[in-house]
């Protein structure tokens, strides 16, 4: 599927519907992200209109949507309950203290995103091992199927929800069936229409002018929105809210408060919207600028939460809708937003009457071109700890939330790649003619395989002259300069002459600054006579 999506080239045409589309398809989202952190859905449809329109007109990755997200909202759902708790216990009780605290929190988020993007820290999603975005890939498909789950459920009498049984039921499958079907087989027979904003389209026209919406067969937009305590889809333009941030102390105690919720919301938006532009890099074969998305997605918080919006990050489902249907430029990603605004003014009743069905039609489609399917056949293939990464990451995504399992993918990795490294030491030993035992030196010197490289030495019974040759051999970190010095104080211990040979320049610079017992200048040997040494002590040479 990802080949048919890397043919499509930038076209006006596809990028204003392929806006319409996503449009629709953030409605939902926005509003059920706005209920799991426990503020009116309002606040989170101002929050999808306002980063939507901002990332997409600033940001580092054409054709990527960003609004409120799930990952975030299930961080803020214990802030604005506890922010209520404060506002009651306070001096003069405040309602709706969570919802104010919100606010200050996405801007000091915002100012913490501007700050990693100042500090160019977008770069290091590029460490990020292909195992972990694979994993992130498919952990984020099994969280978008399962959050779609949910829309196959309603409220009983006792205000409980249960799973819809019957004709609602078999009505509700029929028509998320026929979505599926309208997406699938459509570009089979014209590229001219819209897939998903026809399948929807057709679905609505279905529910509406065969009765079913008006005899409740089916759930709709606006039905959803009521179950889940809404009044409506229905709002004004976004306004500053000065009153609700004038609310918030201005003290210490406010900023140890939301100083950790903000952090927290500000490296979780930051991993998802870095690894969803270097997903929609890889898809679309072009490249994003990190650090820019980085100020970008800052910005738009800091906007979001001066003007009531619950803050967001980039959405991998809606990101996907908007790229599979043609999505390439900013064009996209503006359109989306301004439509998600024109449908809060004026279409409000009209975007209520669309079914439930259509729009999870639409992600099921979703999940079945973001999940990574080559990952089953690659399994058996791949090293058996990338297997792991892989299905750590995925696991990890569904159990707890991408930022742990994204960096506990990436630490595993990493882990993995320095044990792997620390096994490569190596030393050749000969003997001169004039009696000098030389070792040759072979692999990384770094913490992992210090132990390895002293292993290789036999201080006591090695003759009065020892050459430690480097060539092939790299220092990288401080423990392994320790390596060397620890080893040259054991030789010398014993009386024995050491030198050192093809140590880098920098390597040399290191081990005089840390050596405070003893110059080395006399123990490195600077009289070099093979020409690779120039070439891997000069290091300027690979700048």
């Amino acid at each position: 599927m990802f080949e048919l999506i890397k043919k499509k080239s930038a076209n006006y045409k596809d990028d204003i519907l392929s806006g319409l589309t996503v449009a629709l398809a953030l409605v939902p989202e926005a509003v059920a992200f706005a209920f799991v952190a426990g503020v009116d859905p309002l606040v989170g449809l101002y929050a999808a209109f306002m980063i939507g329109l901002i990332t997409s007109a600033f940001g580092g990755r054409p054709g990527m949507i960003s609004g409120a997200t799930g990952a975030l909202a299930v961080v803020m759902v214990s802030l604005v309950k506890e922010g209520n708790e404060m506002g009651l216990e306070m001096a003069n009780p405040v309602e709706n203290m969570g919802l104010y605290y919100l606010f200050a929190t996405v801007i000091l988020m915002g100012g913490l995103q501007i700050l990693a993007g100042v500090l160019k820290l977008g770069k290091f999603v590029r460490l990020i091992p292909h195992p972990v975005m694979m994993g992130f890939v498919n952990g984020l498909a099994i969280v978008i199927f399962l959050s779609q789950l949910g829309m196959f459920t309603e409220v009983n009498d006792l205000g409980e929800k249960v799973f819809l049984e019957g004709n609602q039921l078999y009505i509700m499958i029929g028509l998320v069936l026929l979505t599926m079907g309208i997406m699938y087989f459509l570009p089979k027979l014209t590229t001219k229409l819209p897939a998903a904003l026809t399948a929807i389209f057709v679905v609505s026209m279905i529910a509406i002018f065969g009765g079913l919406v008006d005899t409740e067969m089916v759930a709709t937009v606006g039905s959803f929105i009521k179950d889940g305590g809404g009044q409506g889809l229905e709002g004004g333009l976004p306004t500053f809210q000065w009153e609700a941030l004038s609310q918030v102390p201005m003290t210490w105690a406010t900023l140890k408060f939301i100083f950790p919720y903000a952090l927290i919301l500000a490296a979780i938006g930051l991993i998802e919207s870095l690894m969803t532009l270097n997903l929609i890099d890889e898809i679309t074969e072009t490249r994003g600028d990190t650090n820019r998305e980085c100020m970008a997605q800052g910005a738009a918080n800091i906007v979001t939460g001066l003007f009531g919006g619950m803050g967001g990050c980039a959405m991998i489902g809606q990101s996907m809708i908007n790229i599979n249907s043609g999505g390439r430029t900013r064009v996209s990603g503006i359109v989306a937003a301004v439509t998600l605004l024109m449908f809060i003014l004026f279409a409000a009743p009209y975007i209520e009457m669309i079914p439930i069905a259509a729009l999870v039609g639409v992600m099921f489609m979703v999940v079945i071109g973001t999940f990574a399917w080559s990952s089953f056949r690659v399994l058996r293939k791949i090293p058996m700890h990338d297997a792991l990464v892989l299905i750590l990451v995925s696991s990890l995504t569904v159990v707890f939330d991408l930022a742990i399992a994204v960096l506990a993918g990436v630490v595993l990795s990493a882990l993995v790649f320095a044990w792997e490294n620390a096994k490569r030491i190596r030393a050749r030993k000969k003997v001169k003619e004039d009696g000098t035992k030389v070792y040759e030196i072979w692999g990384p010197l770094f913490f992992g395989s210090i132990s390895a490289f002293n292993s290789k030495f036999d201080v006591k019974n090695d003759p009065e002259r020892v050459e430690i040759d480097f060539i092939e051999s790299r220092v990288w970190d401080h423990s392994g300069i320790e390596a060397i010095i620890s080893i040259v104080q054991k030789y010398e211990k014993l009386g024995k002459t050491v030198k050192l040979r093809h140590l880098s320049e920098e390597c040399q610079t290191l081990l005089k600054k840390a050596n405070y017992s003893k110059d080395l200048h006399a123990v490195i040997e600077h009289d070099v006579e093979d020409p690779r040494y120039h070439m891997v002590g000069d290091h300027k040479t690979f700048a």
